[in-house]
């Protein structure tokens, strides 16, 4: 009996296969070891494969593919609807079959190794950032305890933290001191890593084209740029801009019912790493209206004079995913004359807590 449809759910070492047949007859349902995984799908003729995007999953695709068969990738969310009662290795690769079928079944377009590469710029710098950020939070409080204050700002923290460790000795015990210049070393060595992957996402945003392209776009710089052709690709796979901005996330929920439309925050879902980069981005553009009006959008300072400061932050960064979809399918950079005119059907909805 010939199998048309696998769905196989993606572990570490054992992975959980069922095949089924032409006639929704299930061939198989069996675990499979890493070393036994490609030589099976090897000795299978050609068929759809669905799987859940999650870790290690791009490169089963690629693997899968060269072997001949179709797979798709799709968002573990969109499976949990498929799951019936209960939960195991071998009811979830059901719920696959079932949901890679479905005709209004969204996928998760394949990455390439460069994309991964890139992401993985990012995803090092992200990590870094944080771990800064908690080193720089538990310094604050340490010399705090001892009198000191430092104030806010990243530049002052890690002025302090190159002199401590270049000698200077603040007015605390033997041991406090000791702690603080680790503490300081430690983070000027994170701080160097991450200043180290940030001037490698500048040299890769000035050597590929659609990278120097998004950069047109007012507020989208090197890393946000680099991170969303990285993420998206040409950005394809959505129908419009709005598709595009709804994935981010940046769209308002909408609790319509009884022909009342009401449009409540924004829903924070899909890709929270591009979606706080286009909002600090925005962020940093709204701050520039206050100190050079006359370098702003009519809009936009109609919309900063309107609606509070944050609202107007999120508001621009809807505004900003569209317009990164047009200049990514377009292949064009960013003339704002072309999107003067859209502006007033950009949804306005208030940022989550």
């Amino acid at each position: 009996m010939q199998v048309i449809t696998i769905g196989f759910d993606l572990a570490k070492n054992v992975f959980q296969v069922r095949g089924i047949a032409a006639t929704e007859e299930v061939v198989f349902n069996k675990p499979l070891r890493r070393a036994q995984f490609l030589p099976f799908f090897a000795k299978l003729e050609p068929c759809l494969i669905g799987m859940e995007s999650c870790c290690s999953a791009h490169c089963w695709v690629r693997e899968l593919t060269a072997l001949g068969h179709e797979v798709r990738l799709i968002p573990p969310m969109y499976v949990k609807p498929y799951v019936k009662r209960g939960k195991s290795d071998a009811i979830d690769p059901d719920a696959i079959c079932e949901a890679v079928t479905r005709p209004t079944m969204r996928f998760v377009p394949i990455k390439t190794v460069e994309q991964q590469s890139l992401l993985s710029l990012h995803q090092a710098r992200d990590l870094l950032v944080r771990q800064r950020t908690r080193l720089i939070n538990g310094l604050r409080g340490l010399v705090t305890d001892f009198g000191i204050y430092i104030p806010r700002g990243l530049a002052r923290v890690i002025g302090l933290a190159e002199d401590i460790t270049l000698g200077e000795f603040l007015d605390s015990p033997d041991i406090a001191n000791e702690v603080i210049r680790n503490l300081s070393e430690q983070l000027m060595a994170l701080h160097e890593r991450v200043r180290r992957y940030e001037n490698r996402l500048k040299q890769v945003a000035k050597e590929d084209a659609r990278v120097r392209l998004l950069r047109t776009i007012p507020g989208v710089g090197e890393v946000t740029a680099s991170a969303i052709f990285a993420s998206i690709g040409d950005g394809h796979q959505f129908r419009n801009g709005r598709e595009f901005a709804a994935w981010l996330g940046l769209t308002p929920a909408n609790k319509s019912s009884r022909g009342k439309e009401k449009l409540g925050r924004i829903t924070n879902m899909g890709d929270q790493y591009l979606r706080s980069l286009l909002v600090v981005g925005m962020t940093s553009l709204v701050r520039q209206t206050r100190s050079h009006p006359e370098r702003a959008s009519k809009w936009l300072t109609s919309l900063h004079e309107r609606k509070p400061a944050r609202v107007a932050t999120v508001s621009m960064a809807n505004k900003t995913a569209r317009i990164v979809w047009a200049v990514l399918t377009r292949n064009e950079p960013y003339n704002p004359r072309a999107v003067a005119g859209d502006e007033r059907n950009i949804e306005l909805a208030r940022p989550a807590r």
